[in-house]
């Protein structure tokens, strides 16, 4: 049995996207230690995006049905085969289906094009709401029916015990550090938390997938985030508030994204979309 395909992509997206923002950091890390951490971060990240969008592609390039829904991507080989590239650099922002949490810029919320200093409590606030999740989520992937995603997984969740590991030392270190430190990580979970909502509502992709095996049912997953994400805010002195915009569920997941995906993506996939023939 194999998982739906965008499914598949979805778990994709959501790794090359955060990847991707975590990667702005290479060369302006606040210290050189954390330079180099949240670029072998990025490492992992794009690492699980790419055996995720191999396998996609595999699953796509043997239904004729699929194949003929990618066809009209630039990056598809002449055979009309896509590939890992083909996904990742070729398909539009409305054609993602990340997360709207992993496409946010590592500031508050101002529009995509404004120019602001990079905050590391935000970035590390992130890493932490959204690793204690995927710890969960690919430990239980473990179990899916398709034995090609159980081994991603298993590789996967290797790889976000020490993001979640890194993200939640960081975060106290913060919240029980100095006045400043607490007051901006403070802000950071109050920015977030709102956007992990979203958890909690799948796409269809994501009920098809937890129905036939495949996938994980996510709302399984909630009572024990909850617990990790209230164990870790306890020790950091921070306080978690009720979600300050009630009945706010960002929509990233269903391909209805902030306008700061477009930028990213612009920056990410400008290369690749200049010369859609090259052979590298």
């Amino acid at each position: 049995m194999k998982a739906p395909v965008d499914y598949l992509l979805h778990l994709a997206d959501n790794a090359l996207v955060l990847g991707q923002r975590n990667a702005e950091w290479c060369g302006h890390g606040p210290i050189l230690e954390e330079d180099l951490a949240l670029a072998n971060n990025s490492l992992d990240l794009i690492g699980q995006a790419r055996l995720l969008y191999q396998h996609a592609a595999e699953l796509i390039n043997s239904n004729a049905s699929l194949a003929q829904r990618f066809a009209h991507l630039p990056g598809a080989r002449q055979d009309g085969r896509v590939t890992e590239d083909t996904l990742a650099y070729f398909r539009d922002t409305a054609e993602f289906r990340n997360h709207t949490l992993m496409e946010l810029p590592h500031h508050g919320p101002l529009v995509g094009y404004a120019v602001s200093e990079r905050d590391y409590a935000v970035t590390i606030a992130r890493n932490f709401l959204v690793s204690a999740l995927m710890v969960l989520v690919w430990d239980s992937l473990r179990a899916s029916k398709d034995a090609q995603l159980a081994a991603i997984a298993a590789k996967s969740l290797k790889e976000v015990r020490y993001h979640l590991q890194h993200a939640g030392d960081w975060l106290v270190r913060f919240g029980d550090g100095t006045e400043e430190s607490h007051r901006r990580a403070q802000n950071a979970i109050d920015l977030l938390l709102p956007y992990c909502e979203a958890f909690w509502h799948p796409g269809p992709a994501e009920s098809a997938a937890a129905q036939d095996g495949t996938g994980v049912d996510i709302l399984s997953l909630r009572e024990h985030w909850n617990a990790l994400v209230n164990e870790t805010l306890a020790e950091a002195t921070l306080t978690r508030h009720d979600q300050p915009h009630p009945g706010y569920v960002a929509q990233g997941h269903t391909g209805i994204h902030s306008e700061h995906l477009g930028f990213l993506l612009a920056e990410m996939q400008s290369l690749a979309r200049a010369h859609p023939t090259a052979a590298w």
